[in-house]
């Protein structure tokens, strides 16, 4: 790592220079315009007198050993532990943000681990983690240092990970996803209104991004819809959504429909009912999505993965635990050979439910 990498300042690639002075940052839609010193919405990318530079390379807001499922991922090494960081605030303006501790945290309040590529590599393969996830906040953001640490993982033969609202560019979209090797996107609503109201954002770049992870990578891809009672859970979005899934991403893209639990601007709102998610997995299974599941709730028949060719339970869950495994070593159906989509190894982890929490330093 650089001098000033080590000191959690790098420059970016995507900008442009305006006609008053400023810069304006190219990685996202939001496009924020800088003068030098100022920062963007998502506060770790800032104005400089040669550019936009990256404030937080190398610097992360914890470490823990989740199990896979949690991100969640019923299709990538199951039962396996993953090593889980972030570092601090988003692209987005989420109301509902159920990490809004870390997503809203201005840097330097919650960037308390110091980490460069190569260490978190090494912390992985040591501690078993089959892979390493950019989650709590969105990675996008310190596109630098993700794709950093996502070349010296797979270096180590540990796969890279995204947790991701999908906000981005093209350009920067198709340099940062070369370096995973799935995603699990938030796709937070089906409708321009809710996006703009809730999220400060726009639904296209969103679809788009999903459009070319489908079509264009060979990155695995997974959706989650937190599903907030009265916003964005009606059956009329629903059926909007899971079919335009189907139609533009293909049937086998797993859906993940979580529950809701009032936090940051919308603790007046109730708790997403378990029925409200069955309901949305009946309508996704019925507009011919193959994988759809519950989330955040228990729900042993909504975690359940099952073959579409048979019927057969496939991997049967309890909470983030595998309880049942039908596949072959070659990740088939045991009963009839049909093949389950997803990234499998010949046998289930056993990592369970533990969330470890994890120093670096102890570690490395």
């Amino acid at each position: 790592m650089n001098a000033e990498a080590r000191l959690g300042v790098v420059p970016t690639r995507y900008w442009h220079r305006l006609k008053d002075g400023r810069v304006q940052c190219d990685l996202c839609p939001r496009h924020c315009q800088l003068k030098p010193g100022q920062r963007g919405l998502c506060f770790v990318r800032a104005g400089h007198e040669e550019g936009v530079v990256l404030t937080t390379y190398g610097r992360s807001s914890g470490f823990c050993i989740d199990p896979i499922e949690k991100k969640p991922l019923h299709h990538v090494l199951p039962g396996t532990p993953v090593l889980s960081f972030g570092t601090a605030g988003c692209n987005l303006t989420c109301r509902f943000c159920q990490n809004w501790s870390i997503s809203t945290a201005r840097a330097m309040d919650r960037l308390t681990d110091r980490a460069d590529p190569a260490t978190i590599a090494r912390t992985a393969a040591v501690l078993g983690c089959r892979s390493v996830a950019f989650t709590y906040n969105d990675p996008v953001i310190v596109h630098e240092y993700a794709i950093a640490v996502a070349a010296a993982c797979r270096a180590l033969g540990i796969r890279a990970i995204a947790v991701t609202a999908g906000y981005v560019c093209p350009e920067p979209r198709a340099e940062f996803f070369a370096a995973m090797d799935a995603a699990n996107v938030d796709l937070k609503g089906f409708t321009e209104g809710f996006y703009h109201r809730l999220c400060g954002g726009h639904l296209q770049p969103v679809l788009d991004t999903l459009e070319y992870l489908a079509r264009e990578t060979k990155v695995w891809l997974e959706l989650t819809t937190l599903l907030i009672p009265g916003e964005n859970d009606s059956d009329e979005e629903l059926e909007r959504m899971t079919q335009w899934v189907v139609e533009h991403l293909g049937p086998m893209v797993p859906m993940h429909f979580t529950a809701f639990h009032p936090l940051h601007k919308m603790r007046d709102r109730p708790r997403t009912p378990s029925t409200t998610l069955q309901r949305a997995r009946a309508i996704a299974l019925n507009n011919g999505v193959r994988y759809a599941y519950t989330g955040n709730v228990r729900d042993t028949t909504g975690g359940r993965t099952h073959c579409h060719g048979c019927g057969l339970p496939l991997i049967g869950r309890d909470g983030y635990r595998i309880t049942t495994w039908n596949l072959t070593p070659e990740g088939c159906c045991s009963h009839c050979a049909t093949p389950c989509a997803g990234l499998f190894e010949a046998r289930p982890g056993t990592w369970g439910g533990r969330c470890q929490p994890v120093r670096l330093a102890d570690v490395a």
